[in-house]
């Protein structure tokens, strides 16, 4: 990627937080930025993002 993030390791940090997510802004912040990362992974990544993303919908829904 040409901005220097490295995709896998920027999904295994939110991975690591995900269950203490408690703002909706800052979830909506980070799908917002994995989004934007899926149309640049490599295809075998993309499952992996899909799952987390999906998680942090789920996380979304719980967050008063």
């Amino acid at each position: 990627m040409s901005s220097g993030v490295d995709p896998y390791a920027y999904m295994q940090q939110v991975a690591g937080v995900l269950d203490r997510l408690d703002d909706r802004a800052q979830i909506n912040t980070i799908l917002d930025e994995l989004e934007y990362l899926y149309e640049v992974l490599d295809p075998e990544l993309q499952p992996l993002a899909d799952g987390l993303m999906d998680r942090l919908r789920r996380r979304l829904e719980q967050v008063p």
